[in-house]
């Protein structure tokens, strides 16, 4: 893979913010839930958050013989992946020199610890290109439903707060819901959070709150019953909601619940590639193994496995 020798990429500076403020209107947004809570990813608020140090937000700049391509990354912490947050301007998608810039973005990310990367783009976006071309590949689908609209009818479900003592009830309906070869790279719930339905711990919905939406994420075991009533409930009922927005994420694993939403009333948005790159992989320890004498028998050696919790 090849790339113009003659760009150069390098971070965001003081001096590119007005550069930046001038493309507010044609970022794309590759972490949909943020976007749809926290509103453009390069609104005036949100500029000095890309050249401040401290934190675990990068953003770089491609200065070609073509027009400028920007881009950002985030990531926690306290977790293994790191999420790219835009690339800019939606006119320059074809750019050429838009995949090394990927790349620089992910680069950053294995800086800071992170084992994958992850972006969400519509799958007829030019942007989907770029992502391949820059080792990004799909490993599920994703729809963002407006729910704003439903309103609970007849039967009403309790949905109360998640406590700690749920915890290993609710990673357990993870498990059965997420497909273990997703499992690397789909995040569990590791804190109490959220809030659940009866029924045995059969329905679950985290959320991502801010000041231009809420997105709900749910996990919804396929022998839950009552499931639109159920959903009605919890978005009827949501705590602080202040009149914002609605929205529901879908994954493929769970592609059962849109016909039940598309019977609620819900609109669903344009399908979504979720795609991640791999910056490093978890290597068990091992030896090189010499070659056997002929008539030398050998005994399998023990390998003890990992415990896990029960």
């Amino acid at each position: 893979m090849t790339y113009n020798l003659r760009m150069s990429i390098r971070p965001l500076a003081l001096f590119d913010l007005p550069y930046l403020h001038s493309f507010r209107d044609q970022a794309i947004g590759l972490d949909t839930a943020r976007t749809l809570t926290r509103g453009n990813p390069l609104s005036a608020v949100g500029l000095f958050a890309y050249v401040n140090p401290a934190r675990h937000i990068y953003s770089a700049i491609v200065n070609g013989e073509r027009e400028s391509v920007l881009g950002g990354i985030i990531h926690a912490r306290e977790e293994t992946f790191a999420k790219l947050l835009f690339i800019a301007p939606s006119s320059q998608l074809d750019h050429p020199d838009l995949p090394a810039l990927i790349e620089n973005l992910s680069a950053q990310a294995g800086a800071w610890g992170a084992f994958h990367v992850l972006a969400e783009v519509d799958e007829t976006s030019d942007a989907f290109v770029a992502l391949r071309k820059a080792g990004f590949s799909v490993y599920a689908w994703q729809r963002m439903w407006d729910v704003s609209e439903i309103k609970e009818a007849g039967r009403s479900f309790d949905w109360p707060r998640v406590k700690s003592v749920h915890l290993p009830s609710v990673q357990n309906l993870y498990y059965q819901i997420v497909p273990p070869l997703l499992q690397p790279v789909e995040e569990q719930p590791k804190n109490a959070s959220g809030w659940m339905c009866n029924e045995g711990v059969k329905c679950y919905a985290s959320a991502t709150h801010g000041v231009h939406g809420i997105v709900l994420a749910p996990l919804i075991h396929p022998e839950a019953t009552d499931v639109s009533t159920k959903l009605a409930s919890l978005i009827s009922n949501l705590p602080d909601r202040r009149n914002r927005p609605v929205y529901l994420c879908v994954r493929s694993y769970q592609a059962w619940l849109e016909p039940v939403l598309a019977d609620l009333g819900a609109r669903g948005a344009d399908r979504q590639a979720v795609m991640v790159k791999h910056l490093a992989r978890m290597v068990k320890e091992g030896q090189t193994a010499a070659t056997v004498p002929s008539g030398v028998s050998v005994q399998p050696s023990r390998v003890s496995r990992v415990e896990g919790k029960k």
